[in-house]
Parts: structure tokens; sequence; C-alpha cells
């Protein structure tokens, strides 16, 4: 598996799909800053660079998903990994910091077991750090601040702050 975090804002993503599931998936892909393309019985997918499907029976997604392979598309079919170019991963925002887990598509349970984890490891309060963090940097690098420095910085501060785990006092 390769990573990757798609800027909604350039990527042009499109969702053919049918209930619950098609519904999920949208509501996913707006709060991720996305409004995907939606696609009911006729799909065009020029100029597409992501398609998901959700929702759909098997007669639907097969052509769908060889049409969009065809088509130089990255597809998604929900809970069928062998036809899915790339996975969805469970993942926790908070404000610009995304955090996310895959299995693959093999264990979609489990991912979303740790995914609850990490909520509870990363509440809310982190969208200000992050922004916080996001200020000082802008501001260090106007200033001509060595990346390096930067990130010492940063380092410093998440520990002195205890935002993460600190060792045990002696």
């Amino acid at each position: 598996m390769i990573p990757l975090a798609l800027n909604p804002l350039t990527a042009r993503i499109g969702l053919a799909g049918a209930g619950a599931p098609a519904a999920r998936r949208l509501a996913a892909l707006r709060a991720a800053g996305a409004e995907p393309v939606l696609f009911g019985a006729d799909v065009t997918l020029a100029g597409l660079h992501v398609l998901y499907v959700a929702g759909l029976e098997a007669a639907q997604y097969e052509p769908l998903a060889a049409a969009a392979r065809a088509a130089g598309v990255l597809v998604n079919v929900e809970d069928v990994p062998a036809l899915c170019d790339f996975f969805s991963m469970a993942e926790v925002r908070r404000g610009d910091l995304l955090l996310t887990i895959s299995t693959g598509g093999t264990a979609p349970g489990l991912a979303g077991v740790i995914r609850r984890a990490l909520e509870r490891l990363f509440p809310p309060v982190w969208a200000e750090r992050v922004a916080e963090v996001a200020s000082l940097r802008a501001g260090w690098r106007a200033e001509g601040v060595p990346m390096a420095e930067a990130a010492r910085r940063i380092a410093a501060m998440a520990s002195e702050r205890c935002w993460l785990p600190c060792p045990e006092a002696d």
C-alpha cells in the first residue's frame, strides 16, 4: 500500500452508488472538503481522477470498475478489494490533522477499533494545536528559520506541553 492524501480542491472525484453505503461515502467525502460528481445510470468518466462505487450490485459495479480502469481513473468498489485500485481508510480528523488507518481492505472492523482508540488519544483540542504550530511555522519561515530548527522547536513545544505521552518524572 502507498498512502496518499488527495487535495479535494484539485482532484476530480466521482461517486456512483445507491442507498446507505453511497450516502455514507458522500458524507465522508464532503467532510474531507470534496464535492464529488454524482453518477446515476449514465456515467461519464472523462476528467475524473478517482471514482468511488458504493451500494451497487455486481452487475453494475463490475463493468463500471472496468470502464474506470480503461479510462485511467482510479477506482474503489466498497467491500470488493479485488476491484480496488486504492482503499478507503478509517480516519480521525482534527482540523488540518488527519490520522488514517488501513488494513488494505482486509479487516475494516479492526481499522474502526483502532480509529476509536486514536480519537481518544487525539481529542478535538488537536485542531487548535495544529493551527498554533502552523502559525508559528509560517512566522519562522518568513524569518528564514531553517526547516531543521523549526522541527526542533516544534518537538520541544510538544514535549514541554506533554501533547504526547511524556516520560514519567524521576
